[in-house]
């Protein structure tokens, strides 16, 4: 399996340290605020990620954190806490703020089928871990203590800005906000590792530490529940595009600082989700969320449908037109999947099967391409098979995907039916037996090109008073004149 490597900048390889098994980290949500759908297209994309590496025969452990204290409103160490910034607006705790939010993030992912992680842990839970890195970075001279905080030194490396070729001059302006320049910092890259009483006296959740009471920087927390659960090395580190700095850099450098060896050799970030005006997000007020789609009436399936017919290393552009588009397509995919009429008995056809599965994972072993994968979808009812085998594929193609196809083929045809026995309730149960026999075997028969059958078939019931009528729902019948 080729995936791009942020790290390197080109496809690499991905070979897990240990044959079979993966380890897996996601940054997690500032549960201040509802998750847009900017954010969700990343946790869909790594979601597709981890279960074709599981689909592909790997033992997965995949740890996410809640950051639920530290994220400031700037990446650069500057502003108010995000949380905070929840609290006040709400007029609640943070700890309320954070379970909500934390509550509706789930919500969200649910309803887009992303399976949870193995494990998720809140910045909240892991202090002593954030402390002891804190200790030993200081202890190996790769921070320093200023103005009551402490700060990574980033002059200690060879090199800090391993994603992108950033000059010095990039961090008086915010990548993603506004940066205020810090006079504590020795080196305008260095960052925070923990914040004590002399900064944001406001801040409601504070732990006493060996430097004052006080509380984490946001960069800490993933490198150290990371090692908490997988040790010191990650097979794959995932995020969105606009993570890759300030924060996974700091990542790297605070980690391999603490360890003295590489720390993750693979880095995957998902690219924006943008609108017309521009990237998402929510300090711009762009704030679609998956209860907004809703209430358009758009199913969240759509969505993911929607996210996964675009390369996740391409910008997807959002608007309710391209939306509606993409809900039109997985209706009339839904369509043809209800339509497929699998034979009690019938056997897959194992050669046509490893053909549509082939067109599949060469897809997804080239960089993640859900687009070419959702394409080999398609293709399956190109096949020169039956329709046990086509459906077949397609539910093993949706142990991937999840866009609930089959779920909704069967819904279609379940109401269908419901349909037929209310229409058809006043007649006799032996002649609608007789009827839609005859009208499987004229399917099956137009199936095979046996036209001369089909016709005969039809001629016969129309002896008998009853007229066929072929519609895209299907064939029905009337019974007289």
């Amino acid at each position: 399996m080729l995936l791009y490597n942020s790290l390197t900048r080109s496809k690499d390889e991905f070979k897990p340290r240990e044959a079979g098994k993966v380890t897996m980290y996601t940054c997690g949500p500032t549960v201040y605020h509802f998750a847009h759908i900017g954010n969700l297209r990343t946790y869909t994309m790594e979601d597709v990620l981890e279960k074709y590496l599981r689909y592909s025969g790997n033992d997965v452990k995949r740890v996410m954190n809640i950051t639920d204290v530290g994220h400031l409103s700037s990446d650069g160490d500057t502003g108010e806490d995000k949380m905070l910034k929840g609290a006040k607006r709400e007029k609640k705790t943070v700890l309320e703020i954070a379970k909500y939010y934390t509550d509706a993030f789930f919500a969200d992912c649910d309803k887009l089928h992303i399976k949870r992680p193995d494990v998720i842990e809140p910045a909240t839970n892991c202090i002593p871990e954030f402390i002891a890195m804190i200790e030993t970075l200081l202890s190996k001279g790769y921070a320093y203590e200023a103005g009551g905080n402490i700060y990574f030194d980033t002059s200690k490396l060879e090199k800090y800005y391993v994603f992108n070729d950033f000059k010095e001059e990039d961090l008086e302006v915010g990548v993603r906000e506004s940066v205020e320049e810090d006079s504590n910092k020795r080196n305008k890259a260095d960052f925070v590792l923990w914040f004590t009483k002399s900064k944001f006296e406001d801040q409601e959740l504070k732990w006493d530490s060996p430097w004052g009471i006080g509380y984490p920087g946001w960069h800490i927390e993933c490198s150290c529940i990371a090692s908490k659960h997988l040790g010191e090395y990650v097979d794959i580190h995932c995020g969105g595009i606009d993570n890759a700095f300030p924060h996974h850099t700091n990542e790297i450098a605070q980690s391999e600082a603490t360890y003295g060896h590489e720390w993750c050799k693979h880095w995957l970030h998902v690219h924006h989700l943008n609108t017309s005006s521009g990237k998402m997000s929510k300090s711009k007020g762009e704030f679609l969320t998956v209860s907004l789609l809703e209430e358009r009436g758009f199913d969240p399936l759509v969505y993911r449908f929607f996210c996964l017919q675009s390369h996740y290393r391409r910008n997807l552009v959002f608007s309710w037109d391209n939306l509606e588009n993409a809900k039109t397509a997985y209706t009339k995919l839904v369509a043809r999947i209800a339509a497929l009429a699998p034979k009690a008995g019938e056997d897959v056809d194992a050669q046509a099967f490893a053909e549509g599965k082939k067109r599949f994972t060469d897809a997804l072993d080239n960089d993640l391409n859900t687009s070419l994968a959702v394409t080999a979808l398609y293709d399956v009812f190109k096949l020169s098979a039956n329709d046990t085998t086509k459906l077949a594929l397609i539910r093993d193609f949706e142990t991937v995907l999840d866009l609930g196809l089959v779920a909704a083929a069967d819904r279609v045809n379940a109401e269908k039916k419901k349909e037929a026995e209310a229409e058809n309730a006043d007649i006799d149960p032996e002649l609608l037996a007789y009827i839609n026999e005859k009208i499987e075997a004229r399917r099956a028969a137009k199936k095979a090109k046996n036209f001369a059958e089909a016709d005969a078939i039809r001629d016969e019931l129309l002896a008998k008073g009853i007229t066929l009528l072929d519609t895209r729902e299907g064939t029905k019948f009337t019974i007289g004149s």
